[in-house]
């Protein structure tokens, strides 16, 4: 039996950025998917396109 191991706010807040900017049609930045970026790096991008 698996135990369940909740995501870490970190992760969770992550998860919320990306998913938003899928919305707005952003898959990529500066040539790298959005899930090999650094939390930093996508709050930076997410932060200007607001």
């Amino acid at each position: 039996m698996e135990e369940y191991i909740p995501e870490s706010k970190f992760e969770d807040k992550r998860s919320n950025i990306i998913e938003d900017l899928v919305a707005q049609n952003v898959f990529k930045i500066d040539g790298r998917q959005l899930y090999e970026l650094s939390l930093y790096e996508l709050m930076k991008t997410y932060t200007e396109k607001i």
